[in-house]
């Protein structure tokens, strides 16, 4: 029975990776976990070190000046580079709008001379992959609410996150969620301040 645990859980790890055809997506969820395991020193304690986290995302006092190593703000440059298709983990609001069956108005996303707003892409490839082989009600009941309005903030999220019960918060799909919805989508938004 352990041994039939262990293997569905790596071949879901797998599985959701290899709709990533670039790589950077697992090299991303190991910066990451490399600097919040660095930045909170609570040993392999997986709860206290992500919940922590969660908690002052969404208290809005997370030191971002200390936490992300300079391999994450250089993987969040390069996410913002390959934000260019429907399975891209960012994509331009305009074109996460553009795939609502029903039109709807709202402020543009460009103008001229500025960069396109980018969105969390939670329709795409990677994030149904994962919403689809969790066993957490709460998580995709998270995912499924956020694919109708991702003009959520990231406290917001992370407040949802950090209630969903232990036995399903160590799963990797939610680990991977918290990487890049959370931590890479904040990086994203705050990477030209470190040069």
């Amino acid at each position: 029975m352990i041994i039939s645990s262990q293997l569905n859980y790596a071949q879901t790890k797998n599985f959701c990776l290899s709709v990533d055809e670039t790589g950077i997506i697992e090299k991303a969820y190991k910066s990451f976990e490399n600097d919040l395991f660095t930045y909170y020193k609570f040993g392999n304690d997986s709860i206290k070190t992500y919940r922590t986290f969660l908690a002052e995302v969404a208290s809005l006092s997370l030191d971002l000046r200390k936490l992300p190593s300079t391999n994450s703000i250089q993987l969040a440059r390069e996410f913002k580079k390959i934000a260019n298709n429907k399975n891209s983990l960012w994509i331009k609001l305009s074109e996460y709008e553009n795939q609502e069956a029903t039109k709807k108005s709202g402020p543009s996303t460009s103008g001229k001379n500025q960069e396109e707003v980018l969105i969390f892409n939670y329709r795409g490839g990677f994030i149904q992959c994962l919403k689809n082989t969790s066993d957490s009600d709460d998580f995709k009941d998270i995912v499924n609410t956020l694919e109708e309005d991702g003009n959520v903030s990231t406290s917001l999220i992370s407040q949802r996150i950090y209630y969903i019960p232990d036995k399903e918060f160590c799963a990797i799909e939610i680990k991977n969620f918290i990487a890049f919805d959370v931590y890479y989508s904040i990086l994203m938004v705050i990477e030209k301040a470190f040069g």
